[in-house]
C-alpha cells in the first residue's frame, strides 16, 4: 500500500521547480519543540488515564503544564507542528473535531475491547474472534460505498451515532454464553457507523475549513481521531485491569454510551444544514 502511494505520488503529483523547492525549504523548518511538548502531553496524560489515582496526579500536572507550553509556543511560531490558529473563531469546525474525537473513542473502544472480550470473556480462539469481526469491516465498506456521495451529512451523522449507541447497548446483554449470531449482529451493526461517521466528518471539514488551510484542517481531524484512539486505549486499560471479563465489557459499554449521548447532542449544530445547502450548489 505504501509503495503504491509513493508511485502514484511520483507519477500523478504536479512537478515543482528546484527554485520553488529551495524557497520552500528556507521558509519551512521542523518544529521540534512543538513535537516534544505534544508528545509529553499525550504520553503523561495517557499514563494517568490508564491508572488514575491520587498517587499519579503528578502525571496529570505534567500533562497540563506541557499542554499549556505547547499551546503558547504553537501560537507564536510561523510554522507550528499543529497550527492551533485554525481553531480560532470557527465553532462549526471545532464541533466537527469534537465529533471526530468522540466517534473515534467509541469506535476504538469497541474494536480493542470487543476483540479482547471475545477471547477472554467468551472463550473464542484468536482466529474465530477475527472471523467474527469480518462482518463489521464488510458492512463498513458497503455502507461507505453506497452513502459516500450522498450530500446529507447531518443525516449520516445522526444515523451513524444512533446505530453506534444501539450497538453499544447490545453489549450490555452479552455474557460468556452469548450466541455467535448475537455477537455477529453486534459486529454488523457497528460496521454502519464505521462506514458513515468518518466520511461525514471529512466532508464537513471540507466545507467548514478555509480553502487556504484545507490540508492542515484535514490533518487536525485525523489528530483528534487519534486522540480518541489514545483515550480508548486508556479506557480499556481502566476497565480491563486484570482481564477482559464480562463485567469489564459492560462498564466499557456504559462509558461508550455516555460518549454517544454527548456525540448526539453535538448534532444540534445548525451549521450542518448550511453545509448540505452548499453541497447542492457545488
Amino acid at each position: 500500500m505504501s509503495l503504491a502511494c509513493v508511485l502514484l505520488g511520483y507519477f500523478r503529483f504536479p512537478r515543482t521547480s528546484e527554485d520553488s523547492l529551495r524557497e520552500e525549504s528556507k521558509s519551512s523548518s521542523i518544529d521540534f519543540m512543538g513535537i516534544m511538548f505534544f508528545g509529553i502531553t499525550l504520553i503523561t496524560g495517557l499514563f494517568f488515564l490508564m491508572n488514575p489515582n491520587w498517587n499519579h496526579l503528578y502525571l496529570l500536572l505534567i500533562a497540563t503544564i506541557s499542554g499549556a507550553i505547547f499551546t503558547a509556543f504553537e501560537l507564536k511560531i510561523k510554522n507550528p507542528f499543529i497550527d492551533l490558529r485554525l481553531l480560532g473563531g470557527n465553532t462549526p469546525l471545532l464541533l466537527t473535531y469534537a465529533r471526530g474525537l468522540l466517534s473515534a473513542t467509541v469506535s476504538y473502544s469497541f474494536l480493542y475491547g470487543y476483540t479482547q472480550w471475545l477471547e477472554t470473556g467468551r472463550g473464542l480462539s484468536p482466529s474465530h474472534s477475527g472471523l467474527l469481526l469480518l462482518p463489521m469491516f464488510l458492512t463498513s465498506i458497503i455502507v461507505s460505498k453506497t452513502t459516500g456521495k450522498n450530500p446529507a451529512i447531518r443525516m449520516k451523522l445522526i444515523v451513524g451515532s444512533v446505530v453506534q449507541a444501539i450497538a453499544m447497548s447490545l453489549l450490555l446483554f452479552t455474557n460468556h454464553s452469548s450466541s455467535l449470531i448475537y455477537l455477529g449482529i453486534i459486529a454488523i451493526l457497528f460496521g454502519i457507523p464505521q462506514g458513515i461517521l468518518n466520511l461525514a466528518n471529512q466532508n464537513a471539514v471540507y466545507f467548514q475549513a478555509s480553502s487556504k488551510h484545507i490540508g492542515a484542517s484535514a490533518g487536525l481531524l485525523r489528530t483528534f481521531m487519534y486522540m480518541g484512539a489514545i483515550l480508548s486505549s486508556a479506557t480499556n486499560g481502566l476497565f480491563f485491569k486484570s482481564e477482559a471479563n464480562t463485567k469489564g465489557i459492560h462498564h466499557l459499554a456504559l462509558f461508550s454510551l455516555v460518549i454517544c449521548f454527548i456525540l448526539i447532542v453535538t448534532l444540534f449544530d445548525q451549521s450542518l444544514s448550511k453545509i448540505e445547502k452548499k453541497q447542492m450548489t457545488v
